[in-house]
């Protein structure tokens, strides 16, 4: 039988894109769940049901625009994504956290999650202190808020601006958006309502360039990413 990745849809545009690929080709096969439909991308506070986590292998929560640390989310969905990820987390399945995921990671296992002093909109060399795990290289980002490691965790990775990976047992979390290929950059960018990247100086067309001429690459780390992530994290010794 082929293990099971489950992607939780946090948001209806923050989808698992090179991920999915990845995954794929390490012989997953693949669920998705959506948390946040698109027709309450405006109210996202509901309250939601999630799968059995008992089911998988790897759960994946992905990015989202709200924070998480937001009480009306805190005390619906956010809550109770919490609470499935520490099921999961007692149950030994392996959890890898995408931006929002990430810091949802943070928050859930005793961390802290706010504001960053400034945002990172783009792509930024991260310094990675386990290659094997998180390759060198420019990943994408997309991102206003920022966690502190929780108990327990290892810091592997960070910008000058924040933390961008972390290891708690067998759960990796990642600030940055491994995902992110330029299908997905379309949507986003066509989504952003509010201009947060032309309000940064950030010009539309630039990114997608620049994300074009990146992204066969970053679709090669990925794969090194998943790989060091099976190996190490996922297959790692359940705490006791």
């Amino acid at each position: 039988m082929s293990p099971r990745v489950l992607f939780l849809h946090n948001d209806p545009i923050a989808t698992e894109g090179l991920l999915g690929e990845a995954f794929a080709d390490a012989g997953f096969d693949i669920d998705t769940f959506t948390v946040v439909p698109a027709e309450r991308a405006g109210e996202p506070a509901l309250d939601v049901v999630f799968p059995d986590p008992a089911g998988y292998d790897v759960i994946v929560p992905l990015g989202a625009r709200w924070p998480v640390y937001d009480d009306a989310l805190r005390s619906t969905w956010v809550g109770a994504e919490s609470a499935m990820l520490r099921e999961a987390a007692t149950a030994g399945v392996a959890l890898l956290g995408v931006c929002f995921g990430g810091q949802l990671i943070a928050q859930t296992f005793g961390g802290a999650v706010g504001r960053a002093p400034a945002p990172e909109i783009g792509w930024y060399d991260i310094a990675t202190d386990r290659p094997e795990l998180v390759p060198e290289g420019p990943w994408f980002q997309w991102h206003f808020d920022r966690w502190t490691v929780p108990p327990g965790a290892v810091e592997i990775a960070r910008t000058a601006g924040a933390s961008q990976a972390f290891v708690l047992d067998r759960a990796l979390a990642l600030q940055f958006h491994p995902e992110l290929d330029h299908a997905l950059l379309v949507e986003w960018l066509a989504d952003d309502r509010d201009g947060e990247a032309l309000a940064l100086g950030i010009d539309h067309d630039e990114l997608l360039t620049q994300t074009r001429q990146l992204v066969d690459d970053s679709a090669k780390r990925i794969r090194g990413l998943v790989s060091g992530f099976l190996t190490y994290v996922a297959a790692a010794p359940c705490p006791s």
